[in-house]
């Protein structure tokens, strides 16, 4: 019997003592998972969604003040002028100002602007804006798309067509510049331009140079079908990797192999002092900065830009040459090397290594 009086007021005191501690401690399921918390020390969770009070917060979207991106244009021509005081890019970057270069380089003497042409890179947009400052039009929407690329009829001079005394003039005291974008990305879009879609219908692209590569590229090809099987990406990597090669076939194509080929090549910017390097995967601030730097941006404006068309695409970039040797990329690398550095384009480690 006493055994039984002990085993009961042992009960009852664990029960006192379960009663008193619920008090302070409470159990709660989260997630389907227990835990434990001292109703002392409850920690609140965060509201889920608090609204803030309105302030002065600007917008992550709000466009860089004139200042700043005059900054930023600052630090692109610097970075620029160090590259190309590097001896050992000398052979990427320094070419002499050819022909070939004036032939880039459209003139507005109207309003003293020199505007260099650099394909793949939204050149027609800037050749519009040239037009009505030249006065044919009053709005770039009134532009024929056709009419933009017809050099004959567009009005819009070429530096080449000038006399020596005049060129020199006009490139030592003309607001100068030009556009870039990162140089593997504006490859493939001139591949998908030329090569694929040719909105333009410009027929020797698919007839005439892309069965040349491809018989000179493809490891294995069939004469018979050159021009219906069609220029592969890995074809024209390698054919633009092959300095020797490539001059081979450049020669027989003329200016129809603009589209690819470099900034340095195409406009001489170690050797002309160019007063703005606009970038095309920020064009919607660099568009602006250019018309108020040339002091047009009460005459005209810059057609609407597209949301997210002109951002690097990676994933893009990767697609393209996922299939491609690393040898290949290394060596278009090497051919394009100096655009990386001369405008400040990251290496592409990623398809590198």
């Amino acid at each position: 019997m006493r055994h039984r009086w002990l085993l009961l007021g042992a009960c009852g005191w664990v029960l006192l003592i379960l009663m008193f501690v619920s008090k302070f401690i409470s159990f709660r399921a989260v997630n389907g998972r227990l835990s434990f918390l001292m109703s002392s020390k409850v920690v609140k969770p965060p509201p889920v969604s608090s609204p803030e009070k309105p302030g002065p917060k600007p917008s992550p979207s709000a466009s860089p003040s004139a200042a700043d991106w005059h900054l930023v244009s600052e630090k692109r021509i610097e970075l620029l002028s160090t590259a190309c005081k590097n001896s050992s890019l000398r052979n990427l970057t320094h070419v002499s100002i050819s022909k070939f270069v004036l032939d880039r380089i459209f003139v507005c003497d109207k309003h003293k602007i020199l505007f260099c042409q650099t394909p793949k890179v939204g050149n027609t947009q800037w050749k519009k804006v040239l037009i009505v400052l030249n006065g044919a039009f009053s709005s770039v929407e009134e532009i024929p798309e056709n009419l933009v690329h017809d050099h004959d009829k567009n009005g819009l001079p070429r530096l080449s067509s000038l006399p020596p005394q005049e060129i020199t003039h006009r490139l030592n005291s003309y607001f100068k510049f030009l556009i870039v974008r990162d140089p593997f990305e504006r490859l493939i879009s001139a591949f998908k331009d030329k090569f694929m879609k040719n909105p333009r219908f410009e027929p020797w692209y698919k007839h005439d140079i892309a069965p040349a590569i491809i018989r000179k590229y493809r490891k294995s090809h069939r004469y018979s079908d050159l021009a219906t099987s069609g220029l592969h990406f890995e074809d024209f990597v390698r054919y633009l990797g092959d300095t020797e090669g490539r001059r081979r076939i450049d020669r027989q194509f003329g200016e129809h192999i603009i589209h690819w080929v470099t900034y340095a090549e195409l406009c001489a910017p170690c050797e002309i002092q160019y007063s703005v390097v606009g970038h095309h995967e920020t064009l919607e601030h660099d568009a602006l900065y250019i018309l108020r730097a040339a002091g047009i941006d009460q005459l005209v404006s810059y057609p609407a830009i597209p949301p997210g068309i002109t951002h690097y695409n990676r994933t893009k970039v990767e697609l393209y040459f996922s299939g491609i040797s690393k040898r290949d990329i290394k060596r278009l690398y090497a051919r394009y090397q100096g655009d990386f550095l001369l405008f400040g384009y990251p290496s592409p480690d990623f398809l590198l290594n």
